[in-house]
């Protein structure tokens, strides 16, 4: 999954791909890398980021996903509004990636409505707040309470467990430790019967083990989906496309060849 940021304070890429010119362009760059889908993400959910009204984050996201209806790839959206949820739906969205998890009134329905895919995120608290002091007794245990509780949720709601996908939320009010925790036990989120996607491109806890700024995360994002994939992980949502696949090819190649 490569993400395309149309946000003017991504903690990634710094706005690079705001303009929506710009947005369609790195879009196709991603899909020539070897993208087999796209999320577009128009609201940030950096730590501590500030929320934007329904109106402004369609204004970023409809010219970008008007502009890839032609691409040869599922487009993903990631927003938490149920307003954007059904008007990216309508436009041709195939996929909605929400970090609530489908929390907000009338989520539900927006997405039942359509038939598209839905990922599920767990997080604790909200993007202002969730990196203030995060708490668990056992972190893996607690994610897969909630991500057990939304499937059931979702399934009550008419949407099939074949639509669905989860994300544990890695850096979404967790500590570095509470993320490594997750990663070493993601085996275990295959109890809950669908696809794991994991995020861990570019992230702050990476930072944190290398002492690197976002820009210069590349090996140590790498070596994350390496081991996601190794546990588990059936989507990788990533920044750099084409590196992670070279990555990934090796290690498919040593799996086959036992």
């Amino acid at each position: 999954m490569g993400v395309v940021n149309v946000t003017p304070d991504s903690f990634s890429d710094g706005g690079r791909f705001f303009e929506p010119a710009a947005a369609i362009a790195h879009a196709r760059q991603l899909i020539e890398e070897g993208a087999d889908l796209l999320d577009l993400g128009a609201e940030s959910s950096r730590p501590g980021a500030a929320a934007v009204g329904a109106e402004e984050e369609l204004r970023r996201l409809l010219p970008v996903l008007r502009g890839l209806r032609d691409a040869p790839v599922p487009l993903s959206v990631d927003t938490i509004k149920p307003e954007v949820m059904r008007v990216v739906l309508a436009e041709g969205a195939s996929m909605i990636n929400d970090i609530s998890a489908l929390r907000a009134p009338d989520a539900l329905a927006a997405v039942a409505a359509a038939d598209a895919g839905v990922c599920l995120m767990h997080m604790q608290g909200t993007p202002g707040t969730m990196q203030q002091q995060p708490r668990y007794g056992d972190v893996v245990a607690e994610v897969k309470a909630f991500l057990l509780e939304r499937v059931e949720a979702v399934r009550a709601a008419g949407i099939p467990l074949q639509r669905l996908c989860i994300d544990p939320g890695f850096g979404f009010g967790k500590t570095l430790e509470h993320n490594l925790e997750l990663l070493r036990r993601l085996r275990e989120f295959d109890a809950l019967g669908v696809p794991v996607l994991v995020g861990w491109s570019r992230k702050s806890s990476l930072g944190t083990i290398t002492g690197k700024p976002a820009g210069d995360r590349l090996a140590a994002s790498i070596a994350a989906a390496l081991i996601a994939a190794q546990n588990g992980a059936a989507i990788l949502r990533v920044h750099d496309v084409a590196a992670t696949r070279d990555a990934l090819l090796v290690l498919q190649a040593v799996e086959k060849s036992q």
